[in-house]
């Protein structure tokens, strides 16, 4: 049986610390959500390695080094409304929960959004709201967001997403082209979104935010 409480102090003095990821609530939240709470029964074991973890559904538990550098790289402010954009089943949103004032935390799959919001009940999580719908579209119903974090890889931004971030706001997702990725932050000023660089990683494309495949003869 394994004591996941020092497999989460593993991974942040092994992942997360050498990563120079340094803001303490950050730290401090990975050191207290129970990561393996959020995976399925059978992937617990599996819930610290330092990769991204199968869900299932196009789903991936990004590799921690990952997420918490784009969490760090996001900056969020205790007041922020946050979009957490495929979020699996919960681990993203309870995090988040951790830093931000409230976070809606978007699933389109029915069984993950079922399970998401049953495990975040259960973890005492209060701040969230689990919305069952299309990633592409976003949660208009609760937008504009200060922040949004899309919890898979992309390879363009669906336009209704970006209409759903204010004037001001952070967006930060893993854009892949082929197998290569990079993680990129983008703010949004005078209603576009400037994008630039922040660190190389990958992680599986989120269904429907494949750029559409064009054949020339």
């Amino acid at each position: 049986m394994s004591d996941f409480a020092s497999l989460r102090m593993t991974m942040v003095d092994t992942q997360i610390r050498p990563s120079d990821v340094t803001r303490f609530p950050i730290i401090d939240a990975m050191l207290h959500v129970p990561r393996e709470n959020y995976v399925p029964p059978s992937k617990r074991d599996a819930a610290y390695i330092g990769a991204n973890l199968d869900l299932g559904s196009g789903r991936a538990l990004l590799d921690p080094r990952t997420f918490a550098k784009m969490i760090e790289t996001l900056d969020i402010l205790p007041s922020d409304l946050v979009l957490d954009i495929g979020a699996g089943y919960g681990y993203s949103t309870a995090l988040l929960a951790r830093l931000a004032q409230t976070v809606v935390a978007l699933e389109e799959d029915e069984a993950m959004a079922e399970e998401a919001g049953r495990i975040l009940a259960a973890d005492g999580v209060d701040n969230a709201v689990v919305v069952k719908g299309s990633l592409t579209a976003g949660a208009a119903k609760y937008a504009p967001y200060d922040a949004i974090l899309v919890g898979g890889g992309i390879e363009e931004l669906p336009e209704a997403i970006a209409s759903q971030l204010k004037e001001g706001g952070r967006i930060v997702a893993v854009v892949m082209t082929g197998a290569l990725g990079t993680v990129k932050y983008g703010l949004k000023t005078d209603g576009r979104i400037d994008w630039r660089y922040a660190f190389n990683a990958s992680a599986p494309v989120l269904p429907g935010f494949a750029k559409e495949k064009t054949f020339t003869l």
